[in-house]
């Protein structure tokens, strides 16, 4: 058999394994100096596209939300339950999923002097309009509607209420717009690490009051929109998926666009949508 044909017939049934490349190289005892050397430049390239090993530890943080059941066990409790078990862990596990709808305000006034002035455009009334129609189309039981108190996000969820009757209007502070924390790679505007500082602060507070799983009293599933802006959103979507939050700023969102996540009862959390904003004519897009 040729040495090229070996080399063939080892990578048709090993996918390229390293392996039986070498095999067939044993086997051929006639090649040419020159098919060898291309040879073991292939087999160099085989390697280093070889996939890289699995970790074999354990990444996911179970208990990134604080509330595992082990952890809401009274400690005396759980240590005078001993091997007997404890029934306060059952009544502390969880049983609903929450699903929480993150919507990005609308268009708004770039060049308004302040909040009170950075009022959605007439595109942004528009693409609120949109978003409020796509949320009605899911036919979905929704909880309640949480919003920042700032402007624009009001404007936004305002109009989005009008086809969701009967959904409670919730207006939140700490859901304001803000800098969560320094973005790597870096930007070239450059903020005083204050502002990271205290925004980051205020954006945590807000990602621990509103992302976590469901209470143990909670015996349905929940649907719960929030109305708020791109780098609150964003952050949230990383410290959600346990993600590195310093990469914030790498994703994009449309205005009125939607980011779905899923919280189990198990705390897994899982990204269903990101910046969903299909549903708007491609006329009707923008990112304010």
């Amino acid at each position: 058999m040729s040495f090229r044909k070996a080399i063939r017939l080892a990578c048709g049934f090993a996918g390229g394994s390293a392996v039986l490349v070498c095999a067939a190289v044993a086997a051929d005892n006639h090649g040419y100096f020159g098919e060898r050397c291309r040879f073991r430049k292939t087999l160099t390239a085989l390697q280093a596209a070889q996939p890289a090993a699995w970790p074999t530890t354990n990444g996911w943080d179970y208990n990134w939300d604080k509330r595992d059941p082990s952890s809401m066990v009274n400690g005396k409790r759980k240590e005078s339950a001993g091997d007997g078990g404890n029934p306060d862990g059952e009544n502390n596990k969880p049983k609903a999923t929450r699903y929480i709808c993150l919507i990005r305000h609308s268009q708004y006034n770039l060049k308004g002097e302040g909040d009170k002035e950075r009022i959605l455009t007439p595109l942004g009334r528009e693409q609120a309009e949109l978003t409020g129609q796509r949320l009605a189309a899911l036919g979905l039981k929704y909880n309640v509607l949480i919003h920042s108190s700032m402007t624009r996000a009001t404007e936004t969820a305002n109009i989005i209420s009008k086809y969701l009757p009967g959904v409670e209007l919730v207006s939140c502070d700490l859901l304001r717009e803000g800098a969560p924390i320094e973005p790597v790679p870096p930007v070239t505007h450059w903020k005083p690490e204050a502002v990271y500082h205290e925004d980051g602060a205020r954006i945590e507070a807000a990602f621990r009051r509103y992302i976590h799983r469901a209470d143990p009293k909670q015996k349905e599933d929940s649907y719960e929109i929030i109305v708020c802006h791109a780098n609150v959103i964003r952050y949230f979507v990383c410290r959600a998926l346990q993600f590195p939050p310093e990469g914030w700023l790498r994703m994009g969102l449309n205005n009125g666009s939607i980011t779905w996540l899923t919280i189990r009862p198990n705390g897994r959390v899982a990204l269903r949508s990101l910046g969903d904003s299909g549903f708007m004519p491609p006329d009707k897009l923008s990112r304010t």
